[in-house]
């Protein structure tokens, strides 16, 4: 099992002017659906909250508002990847179709079972 992280432009996919390309998503979901065992798109960084627990475990947890750190890319959503290794969840007919490469970057990381 994989994850394919979506780096792209900050930005809310919910808005009219991306909904050409929220198609192009589409079409990799159907595409890529024999894989796809979920994946979401996320809203911008601005409604993100950060949470940290400085004293360590057991301690208070302080909240920031908006993301950790600033970028032109931010994390802007995921696909979990059912693939035998990463070759297959690397190859065209997965990774690179994710609309997210074409202008963004895909990162993908293999998931640990708990």
């Amino acid at each position: 099992m994989y994850i394919a992280f979506t780096y792209t432009p900050d930005v809310d996919w919910t808005q009219p002017e991306y909904a050409e390309e929220m198609k192009e998503y589409a079409a990799f979901g159907e595409a890529a659906a024999a894989v796809l065992r979920g994946g979401y798109a996320l809203y911008p960084t601005a409604t993100a909250t950060t949470v940290r627990v400085p004293g360590g475990k057991g301690g208070e947890a302080v909240t920031t508002d908006g993301p950790y750190t600033e970028t032109k890319e931010a994390l802007t959503g995921f696909y979990l990847l059912d693939c035998a290794d990463l070759d297959e969840a690397v190859a065209v007919a997965v990774a690179a179709r994710i609309p997210a490469a074409w202008n963004g970057a895909v990162e993908i990381r293999p998931v640990i079972r708990f």
